[in-house]
């Protein structure tokens, strides 16, 4: 059993509570140095100091890139307390710093005295400080120095054909926000903007997933999409649109990902239930991306001839 106590029985020590953090995100099916980048407000980039210019390293890197996606900063600037004061600004009232690390070495008082005693080598002792740091967007007053430019977001990668596809379906398809996902009372797609993809053709690859789940609404192919979420009935609808966008995207030249791959436990428990789960769930996906491919089928055949 992993202990997360100092050896006084005092709070965990930061690397613990570094380390712990991380093997968190692994838990969750997230990678901290390969992050999901389709949450960011800001470009993809390193932290820096803002009043000294200095790239932040190791794994403070880590700490202010989770940082920056969970709060939405669209900056990836930095200062401590003091900085911001010495700036001529500060930080606002009620806001919460992030604590990051300092690594260094020390030789004890005891180890020096040894060390002149017996004429050996002196022992260093590695340790981490922690201190706070803002982000700018948490302080007022700041010169524009040291506030500098938000990161841009890279221009679209646009594919015409998966563009014209989209549009073709006539679905209720809305750009904007954190997260895709199907709605099924509103009968709407929604999906981030296509810049704030870590790989921009995982857009497509997003949209196609989630309107493969537009195409099993009752005025459509009539699924059953009642399932909760981790129940068996999402799960199969889930490997349904999942099958369903690989499809649609090969038809499109575009290379099938697995978007979802967080349910492969759900996906192997439908499986290992019914030996004919999976005949099912690749029939109503052809159907499904057969209802999408249909209404780019003129735009098609136009472009052939």
């Amino acid at each position: 059993m992993r202990s997360n106590r100092t050896e006084r029985g005092q709070r965990p020590t930061l690397y613990q509570e570094v380390t712990d953090k991380v093997i968190a995100e692994l838990e969750a099916g997230r990678v901290p140095w390969v992050q999901p980048w389709g949450r960011a407000k800001c470009g993809l980039g390193l932290p820096r100091n803002a009043a000294t210019g200095r790239r932040y390293s190791g794994i403070n890197i880590l700490i202010l890139w989770g940082a920056v996606i969970e709060k939405g900063y669209p900056r990836q600037t930095w200062l401590t307390f003091r900085q911001a004061l010495a700036l001529g600004g500060a930080v606002r009232k009620g806001e919460h710093g992030t604590t990051i690390c300092y690594a260094d070495r020390f030789i004890p008082k005891k180890e020096q005295a040894r060390a002149a005693e017996t004429g050996e080598t002196a022992e260093a002792i590695p340790f981490l400080k922690r201190f706070t740091v803002f982000n700018v967007e948490q302080c007022d007053g700041l010169p524009e120095t040291a506030l500098g430019t938000p990161e841009p977001l890279p221009e679209r990668e646009v594919v015409p054909r998966a563009e014209a596809l989209i549009a073709a379906t006539g679905a209720d398809f809305r750009i904007g926000g954190e997260r895709a996902y199907y709605d099924v009372a509103g009968d709407f797609v929604r999906v981030p903007p296509q810049p704030a993809f870590f790989a921009q053709i995982n857009y497509y690859r997003t949209a196609f997933h989630e309107l493969s789940h537009w195409t099993g609404a009752a005025s459509r192919l009539a699924r059953d999409l009642s399932g909760a979420h981790g129940s068996k009935a999402y799960a199969r609808e889930e490997l349904v649109a999942e099958m369903a966008s690989a499809f649609t995207c090969a038809a499109l030249a575009i290379t099938p990902t697995v978007r979802h791959a967080d349910y492969l436990g759900s996906w192997l428990a439908v499986l290992r239930e019914d030996n004919r789960a999976i005949f099912r769930a690749a029939s109503l996906a052809s159907k499904a991306a057969d209802f999408l491919l249909a209404g780019a089928a003129p735009a098609q055949a136009g472009a052939a001839a």
